[in-house]
């Protein structure tokens, strides 16, 4: 039986006994987890009774107790302090729950039923490689639809690539007039690099040529406006937009480089998509919406033939959606690729956006649109927002090159994993390519968790060498504790022809138990928030249960066979949870360390 299933039993006895005993029906019983300095393994409040039952909390919650113990076979004992009733639950109860998981490697997932859900993550600029940002952006993502997945939801991952626009002119016209036709094959680059080396060396030209208008006389205003290399820049634009079968080839080229750039990266990473959009083919979606609303009464046409939406009586406020000359808004484009989401997908019901903070009132303004437009599948639209993640070195500018690029970021990180690696000496029996491989799996574990253990909506400051540290709430720790399970199991062996279905549990066997107990729910919650924070601190919370086992409990000098098989089969589903739990954040275990 699982804790919520025996939390729904619990709560039918508790309405019986307070029914038989005072005469009265109480509609809900409130329970939470037992506090540790108590002996107990689930905590009924007794004060909201005390709205319908007048007395004392002390002897209701004794009362109670002793008819659950007499009722419900699954209490084996009780105590009360003040107004909390705190059950002890048998033995036989947690035997019974681990002997059933047949499998602790599906165990809590769920198959896929029911409406789709697609969540959006990365979303990039080509004008530039991805950054630690960008990191976190696309761990979050992943690990959500991941969460998602197990949780019984049909997901489909994708992102838009923000492929058009000035800031894409700015890379493509510094190349053109300094690049000297360098491509990333005759540079060594990568082809995301390359790019954003040449957005950085637009904007180096460009505060060139401010300074030089700003000694002519100009204002800084005009200086900016003016500058030679931006006006080039417009032009470029304008050319694009019309088609221009010049600029249009070098935008395809230059856009490839960077596409090739974001696949290695990706896969470095361990992300993938189900389905890529592109600005470029987007951006004219939404305008025929705009008719529709405006026919509606939903938006409204002012003098000058701009078109708005009126949101003041939500508490917002009024919010463009087409310009007095025609031309789209982001939002008009978001709207229309919303819809046309919808459309490539038919079962897709809800949308959740995996961008930052600093975009909240965007998508307040968008989610409500879409309702006001009558789309039944805008109700279920999240913003996944997120904080900025910042270095002790400070704050990030992708135009001054002061960002930290992701794939040096993930190779520094397996740096930092070998250094650590090598001082405490336990892999020097394993190849150069072993060393390699499990480099990187520390590196990026440390990395992923790091950034996943903290709530999205607090900002994160990043310390590589703190985040792999091999003690603490950090991945390696939990990757080092998977990899000594293994050790003990390879040590173990297996026995088929022992039965463990009477077996006597030690108290920290049980705590164990309850934690594996947990998994379940741990799914749910962190689906039902978007949050892999809450996979990530249970994961921690889980091994930490296992190595207070572990350090008080002897697995492979048991007394008995029997307690060793029980010891061996209980660490071994620890193991399983351990490297499920992990796969939900996109972590990866070594089978050694």
């Amino acid at each position: 039986m699982s804790i919520l299933n025996l939390q729904e039993t619990l709560s039918s006895e508790i309405k019986k006994a307070i029914a038989q005993m005072y005469g009265v029906h109480l509609e809900t019983v409130d329970f939470q987890a037992t506090r540790k300095d108590f002996e107990g393994d689930i905590t009924v409040v007794v004060f909201p009774i005390l709205r319908l039952v007048k007395g004392n909390p002390v002897v209701i919650g004794e009362a109670v107790g002793s008819y659950l113990v007499e009722n419900v076979t699954e209490v084996s004992k009780f105590n009360v302090v003040k107004g909390f009733l705190n059950l002890v639950l048998s033995d036989s109860y947690y035997l019974s729950f681990f002997n059933s998981v047949t499998d602790f490697s599906d165990f809590g997932k769920k198959e896929p039923s029911g409406d789709a859900m697609m969540v959006e993550y990365s979303s990039p600029n080509t004008n530039k490689p991805l950054h630690l940002g960008h990191v976190r952006n696309v761990l979050l993502g992943y690990s959500v639809s991941e969460i998602l997945k197990a949780s019984g939801r049909t997901v489909y991952k994708t992102q838009i690539i923000n492929d058009r626009g000035i800031h894409i002119c700015k890379s493509m016209l510094a190349w053109k007039l300094f690049g000297k036709n360098e491509t990333p094959k005759s540079s060594g680059l990568k082809g995301d690099k390359l790019v954003g080396n040449y957005y950085v060396k637009f904007d180096k030209e460009y505060k060139k040529e401010i300074a030089v208008l700003l000694t002519d006389g100009k204002t800084e205003e005009e200086a900016k406006a003016n500058a030679p290399i931006l006006l080039l820049a417009k032009d470029m634009l304008l050319k694009w937009e019309a088609g221009d079968p010049d600029t249009v080839a070098l935008w395809t080229e230059m856009n490839g480089w960077v596409y090739e750039g974001f696949d290695e990266t990706y896969k470095n990473i361990g992300v993938d998509f189900d389905k890529l959009y592109y600005e470029s083919k987007t951006y004219l979606l939404g305008k025929e919406f705009v008719e529709e609303g405006l026919s509606s009464g939903v938006f409204f046409r002012r003098d000058d033939g701009s078109v708005w939406c009126d949101l003041t009586d939500e508490g917002l406020d009024e919010k463009i959606v087409l310009r007095s000359d025609g031309t789209a808004v982001y939002m008009t484009q978001d709207i229309g690729t919303a819809i046309q989401r919808v459309k490539d997908f038919r079962d897709v019901k809800g949308m959740i956006y995996t961008v930052g903070n600093e975009q909240e009132y965007h998508f307040q303004v968008l989610f409500l649109i879409l309702k006001k437009l009558g789309f039944d599948w805008a109700k279920h639209l999240y913003h996944l927002s997120y904080g900025m993640v910042d270095l002790p070195s400070g704050k990030m500018k992708s135009r001054e090159g002061t960002v930290v690029d992701a794939d040096d970021l993930i190779s520094e990180m397996a740096a930092t994993a070998k250094k650590i690696s090598e001082e405490l000496g336990k892999i020097d029996d394993f190849s150069i390519e072993e060393k390699e491989n499990l480099y990187h799996t520390i590196g990026l574990g440390a990395l992923k968790y790091y950034i996943l253990k903290v709530d999205p909506k607090k900002r994160i400051l990043f310390n590589p060498e703190e985040s792999v540290d091999f003690q603490g709430n950090t991945g390696p720790f939990i990757q080092y504790t998977y990899a000594r399970i293994q050790s003990i199991l390879r040590k173990a062996g297996s026995r088929d022809d022992i039965s463990v279905a009477d077996y006597q549990l030690h108290g920290k066997e049980k705590a164990v138990i309850k934690m594996l107990q947990l998994f379940p729910e741990i799914i749910q919650q962190a689906a039902d928030n978007y949050s892999p924070a809450i996979v990530a601190n249970y994961t921690y919370e889980l091994v930490k249960e296992f190595n207070s086992f572990y350090q008080n409990v002897s697995i492979l000098a048991a007394d008995s066979d029997v307690e060793k098989e029980f010891r061996v089969q209980l660490a071994s589903g620890v193991s399983e949870v351990i490297k499920s739990a992990f796969s939900l954040l996109g972590i990866h275990v070594p089978e050694r360390m």
